[in-house]
């Protein structure tokens, strides 16, 4: 036969139930808001809603406290609504019944403390938690979280079934006002202290929070620009240039970049200056770590040792009190401190060359609490100080107190130079043979060795450059601070520096910077949080290694590793087999 007739397409019956995706599980929906309801429970009882109670996040209408609540709602309709395909009324419905059984908790905990005293066991199952939750109206108002976070569900799940031409604008908006609010005291007092922006700092914050005029003036700037954005569709204008015009507008887009990096701590207040003078420190280290662990793949978990030696080095030469010994300028010992991180590099490399994987790890953990402990002893009390530390550490550049780079401001100035010249000699490094070494390593130390690296040359390499650029850090952390203390080194900087490493991107050079401003700057700006600030921080590196596990911007050759697709049946690791050649077989014929 010439041809076949097609099979006419299967047609479900006009009376034919709805796909099993469009309808409302409730069971699952049951789920669900009973895991949103141990969240609010486990917010309530850890003391997030008190605590945050007297800070506003809209001046009059809503405060922190209570919106802890309301995200717990908001989270529970959105993992209902998550890869179900609903019509708005079924949304809507089930993103109620879930906020509504999450605040079921709430709403039990009000009703218990009144019968049971519970703060022998949770301080924070108080009275003012029980305000917060019930608006003022004690165990009377039980059904005020219920009620109040089904709305939300249900404002959720309409939300999340709208045209993209209104979810988009009214998600930014949302999210814009949440930051607002939640950095209103520290986008407050710039704006303030200038003559021109003062009065559009009192027109958008009251003292506690945003005004709601300027929740108002936030919102419907972020949604008329949004709006704006999609008419003008400026990314499909630049890509539609002519290659010669597209490059003219990057050295445009550097120059006000850099612009803005030179305002930054001017602009900002001088809080923020010595918020990014630190994210500047651990950029540093994390540059040299990232020639150890991103690069060569060694774990050193002592990295800051290495940072101790070379902050200790720059205060025994330059300190005018007591225990220094030289009474050096600052410049002059800053290259002795970066090459005797080197040769401590040298010193600890060696005994740990043939150490692999978790052995290694445990090794330079033991060198980095060794340094530190020893730092700290009343064995090396006259040579370092001991508990005391060294003080009266001159700044790199002394100026009056109310000059343009007085305090936190020079550091930051200094360290962003030092910051681009490590990036650049990183980036030769990685591109260099040397480099190509250390990656061969990473991947596999026998091959290596096999195709011809020397293991002890490349490793004590990536050690001691790894360990220069640390003291470099620790150099100009003295400088800072003006004092140093062996309590100034505890394993958390090392820790701190391999996370940003990897939520960074292993190997990755602007990934340093952007997991040296996730990890390092973003919690210091929560700090008025206290110790709350670090369960965000652990809920963020969770979903973090769970969403993106090679990291915000990953290097091309980890991305590929963590994305590789899975083998089919026949072996076949991009899922085609034999149709696959068939595909790139033009002449092929079934």
């Amino acid at each position: 036969m010439t041809g076949t007739a097609a099979a006419p397409a299967a047609t479900a019956p006009p009376d034919a139930p709805d796909a099993p995706d469009a309808a409302v599980e409730w069971h699952r929906v049951l789920r669900i808001g009973l895991l949103g309801g141990a969240v609010a429970l486990y917010v309530c009882l850890v003391g997030m809603v008190e605590v945050f109670q007297p800070r506003a996040l809209v001046t009059g209408v809503i405060t922190l406290g209570q919106t802890t609540m309301v995200l717990a709602g908001v989270g529970a309709a959105y993992v209902t609504l998550l890869g179900r395909a609903m019509d708005r009324r079924g949304a809507a419905a089930a993103g109620a019944f879930a906020g509504a059984v999450t605040g079921l908790f709430p709403a039990a905990l009000v009703v218990t403390m009144q019968f049971v005293n519970l703060r022998a066991m949770f301080l924070h199952a108080s009275p003012g938690t029980a305000d917060v939750l019930t608006l003022g109206l004690g165990v009377g108002g039980a059904w005020v979280p219920i009620v109040a976070l089904a709305i939300v569900g249900a404002a959720t799940g309409l939300l999340l079934t709208a045209r993209a031409d209104i979810q988009r604008p009214a998600t930014a908006a949302l999210v814009a006002l949440l930051l607002t609010g939640l950095f209103a005291g520290l986008l407050r007092p710039p704006l303030l202290a200038s003559s021109i922006t003062a009065g559009l700092g009192r027109l958008l914050f009251a003292s506690d929070g945003l005004t709601v005029l300027g929740a108002v003036i936030v919102v419907l700037a972020v949604v008329g620009g949004r709006i704006a954005m999609r008419r003008v569709r400026l990314r499909s204008r630049v890509a539609a240039l002519p290659p010669a015009r597209r490059r003219v507008l990057t050295p445009s887009a550097m120059v006000a970049l850099f612009l803005l990096v030179v305002w930054l701590p001017h602009g900002v207040g001088p809080f923020f200056a010595q918020v990014v003078a630190v994210v500047a420190l651990y950029i540093l280290m994390g540059f040299g770590l990232n020639i150890t662990l991103g690069l060569a793949g060694l774990l050193d978990l002592g990295f800051v040792a290495f940072f101790a030696v070379g902050a200790y080095t720059v205060g025994l030469l330059t300190s005018t009190a007591e225990y220094g010994i030289a009474l050096w300028p600052f410049w002059a010992a800053v290259p002795f401190a970066v090459l005797l991180a080197m040769a401590f590099g040298a010193f600890f490399g060696l005994p740990i060359l043939g150490i692999r994987g978790d052995y290694l790890a445990i090794a330079t953990l033991g060198f980095g609490e060794i340094i530190r402990i020893l730092a700290g002893s009343d064995l090396l009390k006259g040579l370092l100080g001991g508990p005391r530390g060294i003080i009266n550490i001159p700044k790199p550049i002394e100026v009056p107190p109310d000059h343009l780079l007085a305090g936190p401001i020079q550091i930051y100035y200094i360290g962003l130079v030092f910051a681009l010249v490590v990036a650049f000699v990183a980036i030769r490094l990685r591109d260099s043979r040397l480099g190509r070494a250390w990656l061969a390593i990473r991947e596999d130390e026998d091959v290596a060795e096999a195709l011809g690296v020397n293991l002890v040359q490349t490793k004590l390499l990536a050690y001691m450059l790894g360990a220069a650029f640390a003291g470099l850090g620790g150099a100009l952390f003295a400088g800072l601070l003006g004092s140093i203390f062996a309590s100034s080194f505890p394993l958390f900087v090392s820790i701190n520096v391999a996370a940003l490493i990897i939520v960074g991107g292993m190997g990755s050079i602007p990934g340093v910077v952007v997991g040296a401003i996730f990890l390092i700057g973003v919690p210091e700006l929560f700090r008025e949080f206290s110790e709350y600030r670090y369960l965000f921080y652990g809920v963020a590196l969770i979903a973090m290694m769970l969403f993106r596990p090679e990291g915000l911007l990953p290097s091309r050759i980890v991305q590929r590793e963590l994305h590789v697709p899975a083998p089919d049946a026949d072996g076949d690791a991009n899922g085609g087999g034999v149709e696959r050649d068939a595909r790139l077989s033009p002449g092929a014929t079934g």
